[in-house]
């Protein structure tokens, strides 16, 4: 079966794009990793990827103001120049317009610092120590419309701590999101996990893999 081929969408260091990348590089991968871009071009990632061999592409918002619907043609033509057929956004702080959304739906994923529907939006991790969880994690879930409402496609939790910061708790969930996102990208990319007008639909041999991941602090 052909590798179907990805776009990670970046706006800094590229962590998780790191390991996405690395992950497409083991045999038996579903996914290939055919274009990086970034909407910043001074994106740490962007160099990473160059010496991964991986095409780079950088649109720049701030040189088309407040004109999203340019910004987003722009990428679609760059998409459709490397026959881009998933995208992953990851770390990539843009949104886009639902028109946008919609014509990528089923091949657009995200990953989100917590266990949504938890804390969608931003200072997840600040949130999750004020509201006294003792679970945390990251979220894989395809993208909709609404911001951090799309179906879930696999998580990872990690312990919450007596003693976090939200730095401390940051560093531990990263750690989660390398080893969920690379999984999450192989169910959608091997054809596993799927979005329908009823939500996520995974097959059987899909299920185990998509439960959570707890990962052991290393203290």
């Amino acid at each position: 079966m052909a590798r179907k081929r990805v776009a990670i969408l970046i706006s800094g260091r590229g962590a998780n794009m790191g390991a996405l990348i690395e992950a497409a590089k083991k045999p038996g991968c579903p996914a290939e990793i055919a274009l990086v871009l970034s909407n910043r071009p001074e994106a740490g990632g962007l160099k990473r990827a160059g010496a991964e061999g991986v095409a780079t592409a950088v649109v720049d918002h701030t040189d088309l103001g407040k004109d999203r619907e340019a910004f987003e043609r722009t990428v679609q033509e760059h998409l459709e120049t490397h026959r881009i057929e998933i995208v992953c956004l990851a770390g990539f702080m843009r949104l886009f317009t639902s028109s946008f959304v919609s014509r990528w739906s089923g091949g657009m994923i995200n990953i989100h610092p917590s266990l949504l529907p938890l804390f969608k939006g931003l200072h997840t991790h600040e949130r999750a120590l004020e509201a006294g969880v003792k679970i945390h994690g990251a979220t894989v879930h395809f993208v909709v419309p609404e911001v951090d409402s799309g179906p879930i496609i696999a998580q990872a939790a990690v312990p919450v701590l007596d003693d976090d910061t939200p730095d401390a708790l940051a560093a531990r969930v990263l750690a989660a999101e390398l080893r969920v996102y690379p999984l999450a990208l192989g169910l959608v990319a091997g054809g596993k996990s799927s979005l329908t007008s009823h939500g996520t639909v995974h097959n059987a041999a899909a299920v185990a893999a998509t439960a959570l991941l707890i990962v052991p602090d290393p203290g």
